[in-house]
């Protein structure tokens, strides 16, 4: 051989040279996917214990009231049945008022340790202050006042943890931090059981009382741990190397075909409201988040459930335990193989019919097994949760405003079921309380279709993806823009911001 090299061998180093800049464009390199291995551990070590112990303190406080019923809540303060509904329900006004403006502060402001921080040891100061009501307006007035406090924190959690893990992660990390919720179900009630059994009467206080001034205190000391303990955004976080830092922000920017950042300036917040609003996948996830919230309203009247098995209130507190514990540990494995299988819509939909079937069970029969095993097939409603949070991070385009603007407005639409479903658990409907199953059903076949919406819609995206991947589709104006933007923060050409979009699909 002469050892020239031809135009066709040229050629062909080239197309590997550039071959190997998409590659490096769109995954990250062996030595990055090291890093990131750590990071993920430091990332899961930390802010994931935190965020489960907050979150379980969360459905204490604000479902206590419904162990409160069963230790003298309502003779104590003489509340009727539409009193005890109305300061049930009136938690969520307070909740949903404060959404919105509260994540777009708390994504302005980048301080989610002392922002989610404050507002822990606000709610648990208003839960401790509520062992003093003696009145239905003082306890209309606590619970409304802990509905604004407790606000800034689960949508806020939701965007912080997408500011941190890639959509193949999210689902398994969401499930895991639902169990918050799903472990305050069961402990909730079987702390409440045991002050009812040993500290009902002592120092002339109630069980109920005793029951908010404990579990008001425990989440004071925790707010205070996490404005104290929990990192922020990864470039803020101090622990983090450069190249950790570095990591976390490839990661995400190659996941979603353009850079995890907002424009500059405050305006950035507003156009980010306006794009999520703008966005039909806000709405149609809001009301499906709705239909699960309202199907699983049941857990506010869980123990006056149990109660209708016809055992003591302690037993009936006890009683709401195991199925909790069961789908605690069930919802995990329900989001780990939706993630290992990039599944969304088949795993939020086959819950539907098992749910409907508890309900059905439940408001047919009279017998204690019957009775206590629909329970275990209601709650296959909170597997769906993990799933629908998930989702949300998946389907809802950055920036981080819009996001921010988007988790805030789904939930409040999603909580907004809180507030009407209590008045469907009258106590002349009991022992089978029929109108409220009956909304429960309705409410799990309209999230049904929200999710087959969701799947075709997506879908159709999916395919308009495709053909923006062909290099001779000519681009819009915005879509040149987004791309400019993206090359600026990534320091990179057009061309290669052009790259990141390959590959990028909607979870289906």
């Amino acid at each position: 051989m002469s050892g020239v090299i031809t135009d066709k061998e040229l050629m062909a180093e080239k197309g590997d040279i550039v071959h190997e800049e998409v590659s490096h464009l769109t995954q990250l390199t062996e030595e990055e996917k090291a890093i990131e291995k750590k990071l993920r551990v430091r990332i899961d070590s930390l802010i994931m214990p935190m965020v489960i112990l907050v979150y379980l303190m969360n459905y204490i406080d604000r479902n206590n009231y419904a162990a409160a019923k069963l230790q003298g809540l309502e003779e104590d303060l003489n509340l009727n049945d539409s009193q005890y509904q109305t300061g049930l329900s009136i938690l969520f006004v307070g909740y949903i008022l404060m959404q919105v403006p509260s994540n777009l502060l708390l994504n302005y402001m980048g301080k989610p340790s002392l922002y989610l921080g404050f507002f822990t040891t606000a709610w648990g100061l208003v839960s401790a202050l509520t062992s003093q009501c003696t009145n239905y307006g003082s306890i209309v007035a606590c619970r409304f006042i802990l509905g604004l406090v407790e606000a800034p924190f689960f949508a806020g959690v939701l965007f912080y943890l997408s500011k941190w893990y890639t959509k193949k992660e999210l689902a398994f990390r969401m499930s895991i931090f639902y169990s918050g919720s799903l472990l305050s179900g069961a402990f909730g009630n079987l702390i409440a059981a045991g002050i009812l059994e040993g500290l009902a009467g002592h120092r002339g206080i109630s069980a109920w009382q005793w029951l908010y001034i404990i579990e008001g205190a425990i989440t004071v000391f925790i707010g205070l741990l996490v404005a104290a303990v929990l990192p922020d955004f990864p470039d803020t976080w101090r622990l983090l190397s450069p190249e950790m830092k570095r990591v976390a922000n490839r990661r995400l920017a190659i996941e979603a075909a353009e850079a995890d950042v907002d424009e500059a300036g405050k305006m950035s917040q507003i156009k980010g409201l306006k794009l999520a609003f703008a966005d039909i996948k806000t709405y149609v996830l809001a009301v499906a988040y709705m239909c699960i919230t309202g199907a699983s309203g049941f857990q506010n009247f869980f123990p006056t459930l149990t109660a209708t098995l016809d055992y003591p209130p302690m037993i009936s507190l006890v009683l709401v335990a195991p199925p909790y514990i069961f789908m605690v540990i069930y919802s995990l494995t329900h989001s780990y193989m939706s993630d290992h299988f990039g599944k969304r819509f088949w795993f939020f939909v086959y819950p539907i019919p098992v749910t409907i079937i508890g309900f059905v069970i439940f408001m047919t029969t009279t017998g204690f097994g019957p009775r206590y095993f629909s329970f275990f097939l209601m709650v296959f409603v909170f597997a769906q949760n993990g799933t629908v949070y998930s989702w949300i991070a998946t389907a809802i385009p950055r920036p981080p405003a819009k996001r921010a603007a988007a988790y805030a407005f789904i939930n409040s639409i999603g909580n907004s079921a809180s507030i009407w479903t209590p008045y469907t658990y009258r106590k002349v409907d009991q022992p089978f309380y029929r109108p409220a199953m009956g909304v429960c059903i309705a409410l799990q076949v309209i999230g049904g279709l929200c999710a087959l919406f969701m799947y075709f819609h997506l879908n159709s995206l999916n395919k308009r993806q495709e053909r923006l991947e062909d290099e001779d589709v000519t681009l819009t104006e915005k879509e040149l823009k987004r791309l400019e933007h993206t090359a600026q923060v990534e320091g990179i050409s057009v061309a290669e911001a052009r790259q990141l979009q390959k590959g990028f699909r909607y979870m289906l």
